[in-house]
Formats: structure tokens, C-alpha cells, sequence
């Protein structure tokens, strides 16, 4: 197995701010087994222009790359929030990129509406998927390939995971780290955060 992954966050104006802060700040802290310094993940932003984005409720985030200039990410994550359901989900040059970068990357992850940027690329056809709870609807009527799964905190299948709302990114992010690196570091990683953890007692 692989030490070290990639993983690249795409953010865009109005994006919901827990959604990608959660997966980076897990991400981000998760140590190695051994508890030394050595991180498995490193962790970057991208957004379409390279451009500093407006979060939702004003918050700034000047991104590391642009889809241009990005490297190739082993674990790419969408988040969702007004931005990616009003605005990105008729980008087609944002949705063409992700298409493309789906090819190559080991983890495709969505929080929240993301899941609606993800079945726009045609990537969720015939799997099944979750996003916000207030976006069920509209993901199972627009997209009717997709099998929309209600009430749970995220659908994995297997190199495509989508998570339901804004803290459920947190929940999707911990089991990425359990799967990739086994359940103690995801307790760790989660004791570390002061995160109850999903793992149980």
C-alpha cells in the first residue's frame, strides 16, 4: 500500500464551508500509525480560475491550484452548498474536468450536493449515492439513474463515496482513513480532533 496520497478539495464561490473543511481538517491531521510526523495525506485546493473563492457567508480561501495547473490527485473530493447546486452544476467546463480527472483518481468524494456535481458528469449512473437531506428530491428527478439512498451518512462504493450534508463529509472522511489505514488510526486521527468517534466506544 501506497505511504502517501494526494488529495485534492475543489472549492467555488458560495461552497458550504464545513463541507471541505471538515475532510481537510481530518485529512489533514491524520498521522501515521507509528504517531510520528510523517503525513499520509497532503492535502490541496483547487478552484476552476485559481482564483480566490467566497465561501459561503463570506469567507475567503485563495486555493493552491486552478484546474489548469493541478496536479493529478489520487483522492479528489467535491463539496457541495448553493454553489454547487444553483451555480457549478450547470458549469461544463467544471463538470467536464471532473469527468476527466474521475479517470485517474483512486477516490472520487462528494459532500453534500456535490453528489449533484457528480451525477451531472454521468459518474453516479447506475450506482447508488446520498447527498443533503434536502436535496433528495431533486438528485432522484433529475437524475433517475441514480439510486438515491435516504437517512444514512454516506453510500460507499468503492472508489466513488458521497456523503449527506455539510458535517456528514467529517463521518465520509474518517471511514476513507479507516479503509486506507485501518480502524486505529481513524480512532486516533478522531481522538486527536476531539471528534466523537464513529467507530463506537
Amino acid at each position: 500500500m501506497k505511504k502517501r496520497w494526494k488529495a485534492g478539495l475543489l472549492l467555488f464561490d458560495e461552497v458550504e464551508v464545513l463541507d471541505f473543511a471538515g475532510p481537510f481538517e481530518v485529512f489533514s491531521v491524520t498521522a501515521a500509525e507509528d504517531g510520528g510526523e510523517e503525513r499520509p495525506f497532503e492535502v490541496k485546493t483547487i478552484s476552476e480560475t485559481g482564483e480566490a473563492v467566497t465561501a459561503r457567508n463570506g469567507l475567503t480561501v485563495v486555493p493552491d491550484f486552478s484546474i489548469e495547473n493541478a496536479p493529478r490527485f489520487d483522492i479528489l473530493i467535491i463539496p457541495g452548498g448553493p454553489g454547487a447546486r444553483n451555480r457549478e452544476v450547470h458549469n461544463d467546463r467544471l463538470i467536464g474536468w471532473i469527468k476527466k480527472e474521475a479517470e485517474h483518481t483512486e477516490l472520487l468524494l462528494s459532500v453534500c450536493t456535490g453528489a449533484l456535481l457528480l451525477a451531472k458528469a454521468g459518474l453516479l449512473h447506475g450506482k447508488s449515492a446520498t447527498t443533503h437531506w434536502a436535496s433528495y428530491d431533486r438528485l432522484e428527478q433529475e437524475f433517475p439513474e441514480v439510486n438515491v439512498v435516504r437517512g444514512v451518512k454516506f453510500v460507499d462504493e468503492g472508489n466513488i463515496v458521497t456523503s449527506g450534508g455539510i458535517s456528514a463529509g467529517i463521518n465520509m472522511s474518517f471511514h476513507i482513513v479507516k479503509r486506507l489505514l485501518g480502524e486505529e488510526t481513524a480512532r486516533q486521527t478522531a481522538k486527536r480532533m476531539e471528534y466523537d468517534s464513529p467507530f463506537g466506544p
